[in-house]
């Protein structure tokens, strides 16, 4: 069973998993630093102690990425088959990782030499959940925040059912996290990762109701003191209760902000608390991303996110999705298709030259099949499959996907003041980079020419709508629909 969800919400079930991840490679290149000032820049740079690359990501997004590839399917996570498979991806990680905690190093290591006496190659859920518990026993400690930083595909697989979710949480929590606080961390923010993809608003108190009265209360004040004070605050934030009050103090003390603009400002405000910081920012990005989805990440972001197992951010959207739709494509086989099929779409052929901009193309689908000459930078403004990419000629970072509905009801795309300049300003970055770009939707009709008109007037000082008269007359089957045209606008 798995929830209907509207279109605003697929957005933001989207968001969870690219939010979880541009923090994680935000604030990795800052791991084990002291806190940062407000006025000290905060980027997507790499480096840092593991010499990370730009936009990569960090064993936190790793993890969550093994238990989205299993709940993408619609698989149920307390299931001894999806456990054990998330248990031998995990061991498989890290044979290979750059870095992995200490805490769940121990555990997989455990748990492997288990295996490997019964003459097994990987590890059960089992075999995790029982090196976990042994560990918890001889140290008396197990309450890192290895568990929190990952938990985020439970909340988009459980949003049916709360109090299934709570349990999941917990479980999974426990396969390298015995310490049951590390459990009820996980279930609280999974429950507000629940309520921000259902309902658009944030409230991380949802869930307790679903704990003991007496843990409750416990949670309720470590509550109240992040919502109190600042990320650097939390100086233990390694510990899994101050890594959430981190996250959630980064949340609070950037609401006055609202929509993208508060995506931002909360993973930078998560960044500068110093410390764990990739973490923390990977936890706050769970659900400051299901808060306001995917069309609120900006394109500077989204370009650069990489990381194991060879993925980029339009992989994140698909486990994402899949997740949140119980591992069901929409009516158009979105988003697992290799291939969208746009054929019963009159005028996918159009393309034009920008009329203020001739190493700017603007055009249907079907220019993704045979790009104009020199074309080496794409910005696609409609869904596509994986098959679709044009990978052959064209670098992954320098195809930027955009979140953009055509669609004139406002609800449709929350956002999308933030999206049309975000795709004016990647088209911007890309000729910067001295790039020849074909921008494109499905029949360059709407969405296109709306883009198209607003990169033109940004090059001519004209306003946008005097600009649309230009890409009209380039494309003249065009007419953007009349929430564009109000957008455009606005954006004078």
């Amino acid at each position: 069973m798995t929830t209907r969800l509207t279109s605003a919400q697929v957005d933001r079930a989207a968001g969870v998993l690219h939010g979880m991840a541009c923090g994680d490679a935000l604030g990795a290149p800052y791991e084990f630093g002291l806190p940062l000032g407000p006025d000290v820049l905060v980027a997507m740079k790499g480096g840092g102690s593991m010499g990370w690359k730009p936009g990569e990501w960090t064993d936190d997004t790793s993890m969550a990425i093994a238990i989205a590839e299993v709940t993408a399917t619609g698989a149920e996570v307390t299931t001894v088959a999806a456990r054990d498979r998330i248990a031998a991806r995990w061991a498989e990680w890290a044979e290979k990782a750059k870095d992995v905690g200490i805490q769940t190093r121990t555990v997989l290591s455990a748990a492997t030499r288990a295996a490997r006496s019964r003459g097994e190659t990987a590890p059960t859920g089992d075999d995790l959940t029982s090196a976990a518990a042994e560990h918890h026993a001889v140290t008396g400690r197990s309450g890192g925040n290895g568990s929190l930083m990952r938990t985020a595909p439970v909340a988009l697989a459980y949003l049916h059912d709360p109090d299934a979710l709570v349990l999941a949480a917990q479980e999974v929590s426990a396969m390298t996290h015995h310490d049951s606080e590390a459990g009820e961390a996980c279930a609280l923010w999974c429950l507000a990762i629940r309520h921000a993809v259902l309902h658009g608003t944030l409230d991380v108190r949802s869930g307790l109701a679903h704990l003991p009265e007496d843990r409750a209360r416990i949670w309720t004040a470590r509550l109240d003191k992040a919502e109190a004070g600042q990320p650097s605050d939390f100086e233990k934030n390694g510990w899994v209760v101050e890594a959430l009050q981190g996250a959630f103090s980064a949340i609070t003390i950037t609401a006055e902000a609202t929509g993208p603009a508060h995506f931002r400002l909360a993973l930078e405000a998560a960044v500068r608390g110093g410390r764990d910081t990739d973490t923390v920012a990977a936890i706050a990005g769970s659900l400051i991303g299901g808060l306001y989805g995917a069309s609120a990440v900006p394109a500077q972001w989204r370009r650069e996110l990489r990381g194991w197992p060879g993925l980029r951010a339009r992989d994140l959207i698909r486990l994402g999705v899949l997740t949140a739709r119980g591992g069901e494509s929409d009516s158009a086989a979105w988003p697992a298709a290799a291939t969208m099929d746009y054929s019963r779409f009159l005028g996918s052929n159009a393309l034009a030259q920008h009329p203020h901009d001739d190493h700017v193309w603007i055009s249907g689908v079907d220019a993704l099949d045979n790009l104009p000459d020199g074309v080496d930078a794409v910005v696609s403004l409609c869904r596509l499959g994986s098959a679709q990419v044009p990978a052959l000629s064209v670098d992954p970072r320098d195809h930027v996907e955009v979140w953009l509905l055509d669609e004139s009801e406002p609800g449709k795309n929350p956002n999308l003041d933030f999206v049309l300049t975000d795709a004016v300003a990647a088209v911007e970055a890309l000729r910067a980079e001295g790039r020849t770009v074909l921008l494109h939707c499905v029949q360059a009709q709407s969405r296109t020419p709306a883009v198209a008109a607003l990169y033109g007037a940004r090059l001519t000082g004209r306003t946008p709508t005097d600009a649309l008269g230009d890409i009209l007359e380039a494309l003249p089957k065009a007419s953007p629909n009349s929430g564009f045209r109000a957008a455009l606008k606005r954006l004078e």
